[in-house]
């Protein structure tokens, strides 16, 4: 297990959101928007965050390569860093970009250390209410210091969620959907992972379902939410890992929670789509 200070990686990600992240919440101008391809945007505040963030991580452990969103989206390569003996540092600048360009706080600063295809430490920090989320393969959780242990299940017409229905082939989607909204309390899709992962540890969330994953966005909330005590499986049984573009992930704040959840959405063996 690699062993490293925890609360330097705190200090690069709050040093990050006051510099580059937070003077341009709700104050972003038209020219720091741009569109890397239709409906999908990134802003000057993402691009410095990661450029900042890259060298601090990396230089805090000795031989580690970074693997950021928007380095990404410019070269994709560099995602063949993966095959690497390398710790890797997976980033995310701004999860949940769309809601940041919108004035919603619903957005979060994530970045987890993966060492041989394993999510060893994860962060997730909420600039705006100072939360930081940490957790260490093995060790658990913590939110600001206290443990981070995910509430007991509630009753399905209390549960709220989010389903990605192109999960399943579309000629199930609508049944499914029918079923989703006939059994659970609500669908709330906040359009970041990192606040949807930390609902679920923290009880104003249950549960979702991703079609198919980018490392940076869901590694360090698999992390925190299984350190919490939540669960996060793949439905078609395979296994999770961080360098993989995996499909149809379920993440729930507990086992039985899951378990329901997923007895709703693959009853009568319905296909998952390719």
């Amino acid at each position: 297990m690699l062993t490293l200070d925890p609360d330097r990686v705190t200090d690069f990600l709050k040093e990050s959101a006051a510099l580059d992240v937070l003077p341009r919440f709700r104050a972003l101008q038209r020219h720091e928007v741009m569109e890397k391809k239709p409906g999908d945007v990134v802003t000057v505040a993402d691009i410095e965050a990661e450029h900042r963030l890259t060298p601090q991580l990396e230089g805090l452990v000795p031989g580690s390569l970074a693997i950021g969103e928007e380095a990404v989206s410019r070269d994709a390569r560099i995602l063949a860093r993966f095959e690497e003996d390398a710790p890797i540092w997976l980033i995310d600048p701004i999860d949940g970009t769309h809601n940041f360009t919108q004035g919603d706080p619903r957005f979060c600063m994530m970045v987890a250390l993966v060492a041989k295809n394993e999510t060893v430490w994860s962060w997730i920090y909420d600039p705006t209410t100072e939360r930081i989320a940490i957790a260490e393969k093995g060790a658990g959780a913590r939110l600001n210091g206290a443990v981070l242990q995910a509430p007991p299940p509630r009753p399905a017409n209390e549960m709220v969620g989010q389903v990605n229905y192109g999960s399943f082939e579309k000629a199930h989607r609508g049944e499914i959907r029918s079923l989703v909204t006939s059994s659970f309390g609500g669908e709330d899709k906040l359009r970041c992972a990192g606040h949807d992962m930390l609902g679920q540890c923290l009880g104003a969330r249950d549960f979702a379902l991703y079609r198919r994953l980018w490392s940076w966005d869901h590694a360090p909330g698999v992390l925190i939410l299984r350190e919490s005590g939540g669960v996060a499986e793949r439905l078609d049984g395979g296994a999770y890992r961080p360098r993989d573009r995996v499909k149809h992930l379920l993440t729930a704040r507990n086992r039985e929670t899951w378990e329901q959840v997923r007895d709703v959405l693959m009853g009568a063996g319905r296909p998952l789509a390719e």
